[in-house]
């Protein structure tokens, strides 16, 4: 099998890149590498991969030293050109498309990456699908797509009729438009809306990262929604097995425009990650506790009845064993 694997310098792109690529498949990975959060994380991760950062340059070809079946290029989605060689010398199975600009709250700062990025670039990836007869093409959603759904748990026959923030938006088009190349040109699309994923190698922009970052460094943590935000927090670990599961479901029948929610089903108030984190760290957090921000949704809480269903799993890491599992990867890597 022969992935593209957009995003793989990201936080789950990383994940799954590494995950198949232990199970001997052959990747072709892209990122852009941008600085929305610092690079530094970005190029660690790839050097787990076997890719170093001295031999990265943009449209160039990196082999890694680690995994013999795979390649690294340095180019932006929105560059359709360099995308459009790349699928040319490849013959993909299945393209996992997890490049996007993230960030609910960076949504309302700078929504020009988030278009040209999360709807441009989407597009310029389905088309070369089109173009090039890809059989599968997965991406990532998003559990905000939900906005102001009061119903819970969040389930995919739930109307969704007002996302809060930006970024919630350009995820729905994404799922719209991949109903409508699914539909007119007979291609497996498969939207994975996940759930608040934590664990090792994970984002600083992420609530994990920040209420430990801030922990440590004596500094206050801002606690939205007066403490009452309650989130479905998921291991990667488990999202990566959920994907992978679903890929092999995938290429057993064609899967017109499908949606699965990825999470635990078990929400977590944001009061209690941090009292593990002051646990765990042996440290006391100073908590501002303020109002609701408007892009932001108050409870998230995934049925993952349909993913239990195809896949015949549901995510196992409590969220107890996998905060511990995140706090140990974070000592290791102070540098950060």
């Amino acid at each position: 099998m022969k992935y593209l694997i957009t995003g793989s310098a990201g936080f789950i792109g990383f994940h799954i890149t590494k995950s198949l690529l232990d199970k001997n498949e052959i990747i072709v990975g892209i990122d852009n590498l941008n600085d929305y959060y610092d690079v530094r994380l970005k190029y660690a991760r790839l050097k787990e991969l076997g890719i170093e950062q001295v031999d990265i340059q943009y449209n160039k070809i990196i082999h890694s030293s680690k995994y013999p079946n795979f390649q690294f290029i340095r180019i932006d989605i929105i560059d359709q050109v360099s995308l459009n060689d790349i699928f040319e010398r490849h013959s993909f199975n299945v393209v996992c498309h997890f490049a996007a600009q993230a960030g609910v709250r960076y949504s309302t700062i700078n929504p020009k990456a988030f278009i040209q990025s999360n709807i441009i670039g989407f597009i310029n990836i389905m088309e070369c699908c089109i173009q090039f007869n890809i059989p599968t093409f997965i991406y990532a959603s998003s559990s905000n797509v939900y906005g102001d759904n009061i119903k819970l748990p969040f389930s995919e026959n739930d109307l969704i009729l007002n996302p809060k923030n930006l970024y919630a938006k350009t995820k729905i088009t994404n799922e719209n438009l991949a109903e409508i190349y699914s539909s007119h040109f007979q291609i497996s699309t498969i939207g994975l809306r996940l759930f608040s994923v934590y664990g090792t190698w994970g984002r600083p922009d992420m609530a994990m990262m920040i209420f430990t970052n801030a922990l440590l460094a004596g500094l206050p943590i801002t606690v939205y929604g007066n403490g009452n935000m309650e989130r479905d927090f998921t291991y990667v670990q488990d999202v990566v097995i959920c994907i992978e599961k679903i890929i092999a479901y995938s290429l057993t029948k064609q899967c017109f425009n499908e949606i699965y929610n990825i999470g635990s089903s078990s929400p977590i108030k944001l009061t209690y990650l941090i009292s593990k984190l002051e646990q765990y760290f042996n440290l006391s957090a100073k908590l501002l506790f303020s109002p609701m921000l408007p892009e932001e949704i108050q409870t998230t809480h995934a049925d993952i009845s349909k993913l239990v269903e195809t896949i015949g799993y549901k995510p196992k890491t409590s969220f107890d064993d996998g905060i511990i599992e995140f706090v140990k990867w974070y000592i290791s890597q102070m540098w950060l």
